[in-house]
């Protein structure tokens, strides 16, 4: 929200935090779609709209390093504990959380230059 913005700190590291939990909450709503088994018929507008987000995803998760994208996935999307996503990942619990920070912040560097 505007009412969080500080005038005396930097206005772009303030609008990348935004555009990041944008994303992940994104994410979070494009996995509990795919979870849910729909049981009726989609506007085809929606049904377009959720392919071109599937795609978009799919291409930034792309530019990601595998162990980033593993561990967004793990935590962020399908909502495992940090514990959980270091037993299926083999990563220490430590490397987990700074693949997840350094994945979130390289994918809202590039959704800021896009």
């Amino acid at each position: 929200k505007l009412a969080s913005y500080d005038p005396l700190r930097p206005f772009t590291p303030w609008l990348a935090a935004i555009a990041r939990y944008r994303f992940v909450d994104h994410l979070r709503q494009v996995y509990r779609a795919e979870e849910q088994s729909l049981d009726h018929d989609l506007p085809v507008d929606s049904e377009e709209e959720a392919i071109a987000a599937r795609v978009s995803l799919e291409r930034l998760f792309a530019a990601l390093p595998e162990a980033q994208s593993r561990a967004i996935e793990l935590v962020k999307i399908e909502g495992r504990s940090i514990a959980e996503a270091s037993q299926s990942t083999g990563q220490s619990e430590s490397l987990v959380k700074v693949n997840i920070h350094r994945g979130l912040k390289r994918l809202a560097a590039m959704i800021e230059r896009a």
